[in-house]
């Protein structure tokens, strides 16, 4: 019988990788005929419920009737491991896009891909025109009906504890005027760890709160709300699994 770990290698990675490759392939050549990116958005999905699926992860969500399918917000996870997008594709509803650092767009060949699915960039080391941008996509959501989903520690945790939020999450949910809907990632970390590429199965909790409020709120109160969805983040981490 195979060890967990030659396991991992001989038949999940494999399974990880050849899942990639099909279902990148199949959201490029429907990124053509994609204009909104919805149908880009389904075929995410599907690779990521492969991704679960061959890594073993076993995802309880928590508080998944505290969001309407149908309306828009600004979703805030906290951020430990590759796999915390496979969980959020597969299990997050609305109908979103993510708002990632300028650096991934940069990238040939996925970098166009992003940009078509509707996937904003922000630079980062630039305020201003990161402000900008934020503008912009509040605007756009407003007008779209769309969700955005923030990593809002700005990256992945070396240490799995939950580090300082930057408060763009919040500035693009007051300007969209949109709620911002805190959720907690609780066991992915040991489904695949910080620079690892050893997948091993674990159970994982998905724990989603109440979406918190922005219609009254101006962009000078960004810096609260963001203390807000920190606390509201952190205690949900600490109920485990």
């Amino acid at each position: 019988m195979l060890s967990s770990y030659l396991y991992g290698v001989l038949v999940r990675a494999p399974l990880i990788i050849l899942s990639t490759i099909l279902m990148g392939s199949i959201s490029l050549v429907v990124a053509f005929w994609d204009k909104d990116g919805t149908r880009q958005l389904a075929v995410a999905r599907a690779w990521a419920r492969m991704l679960l699926w061959s890594a073993g992860a076993r995802v309880k969500v928590v508080g998944l009737e505290r969001i309407d399918p149908k309306a828009s917000y600004v979703v805030c996870p906290n951020h430990v491991s590759y796999m915390d997008t496979p969980v959020l594709l597969t299990h997050i509803p609305v109908n979103f896009r993510f708002l990632a650092k300028k650096e991934l767009f940069a990238i040939p060949f996925l970098g166009g891909h992003l940009k078509r699915a509707g996937n904003i960039s922000v630079p980062l080391e630039d305020p201003r025109a990161a402000l900008r941008v934020l503008s912009a996509a509040g605007k756009a959501m407003k007008e779209n009906g769309q969700s955005m989903l923030v990593f809002p520690e700005g990256g992945r945790s070396e240490s799995g504890e939950l580090e300082t939020f930057k408060d763009g999450a919040a500035y693009l949910a007051i300007k969209g005027g949109v709620p911002v809907v805190p959720v907690a990632i609780v066991g992915i970390r040991q489904v695949l760890p910080m620079h690892s590429h050893h997948v091993r199965p674990g159970d994982v909790t998905l724990r989603i709160g109440h979406p918190i409020p922005t219609e009254h709120l101006k962009p000078s109160d960004r810096t609260e709300l963001t203390e807000q969805l920190y606390r509201e983040i952190r205690a949900m981490q600490q109920m485990g699994l």
